[in-house]
Order: structure tokens, then sequence, then C-alpha cells
């Protein structure tokens, strides 16, 4: 099968993986930003097969993890209105808000919808004329050109009973928040492949420059990710910090045009809260004033209190990497998927998930 089972060679995995155990010389910490490679990387056994010298962490890559408790707030409010009939992606409905979530909204009577995509609501906002409809619209830069087109054809049908509830943040921005902290200690940085499928890489020269750190674009299988990781130490025994595509067979430099200029019809840059982070400026998506009638927010004058995070979870630690999942006095036990204090416990790319899900059985595998 034409790129899958390639980047699942285990030979060339091996070869990877001593090539990177040759080279490692100082210790190195490495972030992969995405939720998807954090699976890929614990579910595969990979962080056991790297050199002790190499520390990998998790970054806030994941869109479920990083919507802010407000949000979620805002969510379960509309889908407790008799008049409205809330849509979502399914990840969404476990992520607790301050007191509830969307789960329990959907148990008690509450009309919420799991769709897999955004331009299903439209065809519900046709069959059902007399309610209006939401589509929770979460995510980083990889579904906003989705999210958008969605209000741009409900602009064109004329349909008038649908909005979103725009959540979407983006990635090079909470990179600078994350690298420029005071306590960063990361070396490098493995960027999303499907992020910059859409959005090319031209916003990362920059980042790589001002702060002198390596960055790999890579994909989300094995291989792709021992490359990546081979590409970046790479850069950082030579004393290097560019910015490098191991995912060249969908990245190209200046992305996706066509979706570009259907985000930016769409939307507009503005602040946005990240759950376990806080305020990140000009790090998020909302509908701008030319679509201002599908923005739910303005929709339904939402206007909810600032909610507050629960004390217990550690998730911004966790996703700024400064801790690991398992440095969590409560991971596995107060908290669990089925009781999660926190969003990376629940979500299907969460850090928190995956070490539930798959570090406590792997085997250490010497090489």
């Amino acid at each position: 099968m034409k790129y899958l089972s390639e980047y699942r060679d285990p030979e060339l995995a091996e070869e990877f993986i001593k090539e990177i155990h040759r080279i490692t010389t100082k210790p190195w910490t490495l972030m992969e930003i995405c939720g998807g490679q954090t699976h890929s990387l614990v579910k595969n056994g990979i962080l056991e097969m790297l050199p002790d010298k190499i520390t990998m962490v998790h970054g806030p890559g994941c869109p479920v993890c990083v919507t802010s408790v407000s949000v979620i707030d805002e969510a379960v409010y509309l889908a407790q209105q008799p008049n409205i009939i809330l849509c979502s992606f399914g990840d969404m409905l476990r992520v607790p808000g301050s007191n509830k979530n969307l789960l329990e909204i959907k148990a008690a009577g509450g009309d919420v919808r799991i769709l897999y995509s955004p331009l299903e609501a439209l065809t519900i906002a046709k069959e059902n004329p007399d309610k209006e409809i939401v589509f929770f619209a979460v995510g980083f830069e990889t579904t906003a050109p989705a999210n958008a087109l969605s209000v741009v054809q409900a602009s064109k049908m004329g349909i008038t009973n649908y909005s979103i509830l725009a959540s979407h943040v983006l990635v090079p921005p909470a990179m600078e928040a994350i690298i420029s902290d005071t306590e960063n200690k990361i070396d490098a940085f493995l960027a999303a492949g499907h992020v910059c499928t859409i959005m090319g890489m031209e916003e990362y020269y920059p980042v790589a420059e001002k702060y002198k750190t390596p960055l790999v674009v890579t994909g989300f299988e094995p291989v792709d990710l021992l490359q990546g990781i081979l590409m970046a130490v790479h850069q950082l025994e030579k004393g290097e910090y560019k910015v490098e595509n191991q995912y060249a067979r969908y990245v190209h430099r200046e992305g996706n045009k066509m979706a570009q200029e259907t985000i930016h019809q769409v939307f507009t840059v503005s602040d946005r809260i990240w759950r376990g982070i806080g305020l990140i400026p000009q790090s998020g998506y909302e509908v701008n004033e030319a679509y201002k009638n599908y923005n739910a927010r303005l929709k339904f004058k939402l206007d909810l209190p600032v909610a507050e995070e629960n004390a217990a979870c550690i998730s911004g630690d966790i996703m700024k990497g400064l801790k690991k999942p398992r440095q969590c006095p409560n991971f596995g036990n107060i908290c669990k998927p089925e009781h999660p204090l926190g969003a990376p416990m629940v979500s299907s790319e969460g850090a928190c998930a995956a070490y539930y899900h798959y570090a406590p059985v792997k085997e250490l595998v010497p090489l």
C-alpha cells in the first residue's frame, strides 16, 4: 500500500534508530507538536527505542485538549436551548466544562449530534428550518477550510438558521509562546505535517531563526517520526537551526493556496485562550465581519463568565513540555478516560490518553 506500509517498515525504522543512537552525543529535548504524532510515538514504542540522551516531550497539538473550559461552557449552554441543534465532532462530547460536558447534555435530552463534516450540518439546517443549527468548529488550521466552506455554502444557499461556534487555534503562535517561556527546555520541534499541508512552511522560518531552534515538519507513521527525529538531531549536533521538510510527499513550502483563501474569506485572526496555557495573542480564528450572521457568539449574544480550570489537572505543564503524563499525581487513579479531570485524558489525540492506553503495556525492546 503506497505511503502507508512503506512508513511502517521495521527494517527502515531500525536503520533510523541505529543512526540516531550513533550520532547522539549530547542530551537533547525534542517536542512533537501534534497529538497524532504523540500517539504514534507512544503506541509504537518509539520512546523506549531512542537513546537515553533524547527526551521527547508532548506539545499542545491536540485541538480538543487546548479548547478552553469557557468555550466548552458556551457549547454546553447552546446545547441546552430548546430551539438549537448542536453539532460536533465526537471527540468533543466528553471534554469537561465547568460543570457538565456535552455527552451529559445529550443524555439528558439535549439535541447534540455527532457529525464527521460541518457540511452535514447544512443538510440538517435545511431539514429543520424551525431550528437553529450550530456547528462546534474546533481544530487547528487543518479543519479550518472545511468549517469556513460550510459558512460560505450556507451564505450562497441562503441558509440563515446555521452558525458556527469557532474555537480554532493556530500552531506558530503556540510554538512561540512555549519556546519563549522561561521554563522552556526545548531544543527542537517536530511540526505537524497535516497543518503544514494546508498552511505551508513560510510561518516557521522566522520561528526557527528567532529562537535558534531546529524545526522539522514530519508525518505520523513510525518511519516518518524516526526520520524527523534523526533530521532534528543532525541539526542539533551540528549547531544548525533551520526548517526541514520530512513530509515532502504532502507538504509544500507554499501550502494549499485554495484552502488558505477559503480560511481568509471567512475567518480573521484573533486572541485565543488555550486550556492549561492561558491567553496567546493572535493565536486563533474567529468569524469575520462579513460573515458575522454565522457567528454563534454574536447570534446568540453569548457572554458567559470566564471559567476557572480544574486546579487538579496539570495539562498545561504537560502540553508545554514541562512534565510527562505519569508525573501527574492523579494520572490513572482520579483521572481516567471514564472520568477525566482534563481534556488530554479523554481526547483521542491527548498525551494522557496515549500513556494510559498504550504506555503501561509496552515492553522495552533492547536494540
